[in-house]
């Protein structure tokens, strides 16, 4: 089924069908208030706002990393407060194409929830074709979410420790490659990437336009990559690689895993040793 949609889609979907829920996702890292100061300045019509790191992530701990999944009884019970039930369609929108829809897109998919799509460019397309924003907050009715599984597939860190030793599976960072070669670390404090990981940004599944590449483009991007082995998809903590997760769906791979807790997770245990050379030809 088809995941990302163009505002002229969604449009369509919003004259047809009532049970339709638009989320608004947007969220800055640097600043933990701007979603929410951001959504009250004006969203999509009937949108309701979740946030990274009270909605989408549960809470940090020694272990499991930047923005550990949230418990799934307290996930679904969000869900259900904003008014979404296992047959609502939900759309999910960023500020343009950022990483945070992404990981609302991969929690609901990993739940089992059929209809989640995303807005290509986000609020930004939005505007730019046109349409309004508005500052009223809905009232949803309560609804009873109940998950089909828990998040899954996802993989813990002994378990991918296993994998990769096995040669059983490739393992993927998503970061910016100046934080895979360990040049920059702005938010943790040792510098560089899992052994054997190799670099796919996640900006680079986008055009130079910004919207979602296709296809095509995408299996180009990801030509190098075995088809019939596992691809454990990583970065920081858990977001950014859902963009790459989907981007690979797209290109045709099917075997793909979170590693949840990414390079946080991983350099929370002392004697993990971190890699600084450039891998992806390794």
């Amino acid at each position: 089924m088809k995941t990302i949609i163009k505002v002229e889609e969604l449009k369509q979907m919003l004259e047809k069908d009532e049970q339709i829920v638009l989320i608004d996702v947007r969220f800055d890292l640097s600043d933990p208030a701007y979603g929410e100061k951001a959504y009250h300045n004006g969203h999509l019509p009937g949108a309701v706002l979740l946030d990274m790191d009270e909605d989408l992530s549960g809470t940090i701990q020694q272990h499991g990393g930047a923005h550990p999944l949230p418990n799934i009884e307290k996930f679904t019970k969000t869900l259900g407060k904003i008014g979404v039930d296992t047959k609502t369609t939900v759309v999910i929108y960023d500020q343009s194409n950022d990483m945070f829809a992404s990981r609302l897109w991969w929690m609901l998919d990993a739940i089992g929830h059929e209809k989640v799509f995303m807005l290509d460019g986000g609020l930004e397309a939005w505007v730019n074709a046109g349409y309004s924003l508005e500052t009223e907050i809905p009232q949803p009715l309560t609804k009873e979410y109940i998950a089909k599984q828990a998040f899954a597939p996802i993989v813990s860190i002994e378990r991918m420790k296993e994998k990769i030793r096995k040669d059983e599976a490739i393992l993927i960072d998503s970061r910016a490659r100046e934080r895979y070669l360990g040049k920059i670390e702005p938010r943790y404090h040792k510098a560089g990437h899992i052994p054997g990981a190799k670099n796919y940004f996640w900006k680079d599944v986008f055009s130079t336009e910004g919207t979602w590449k296709t296809a095509e483009e995408l299996k180009d991007h990801f030509a190098t990559l075995p088809k019939e082995k596992e691809i454990i998809v990583s970065c920081g903590s858990g977001v950014s690689a859902c963009p790459n997760i989907l981007a690979l769906k797209l290109a045709g791979f099917n075997n793909i895993t979170l590693y949840p807790g990414g390079y946080s997770d991983w350099i929370s245990y002392d004697d993990n040793p971190v890699q600084t050379k450039d891998e992806n030809d390794g």
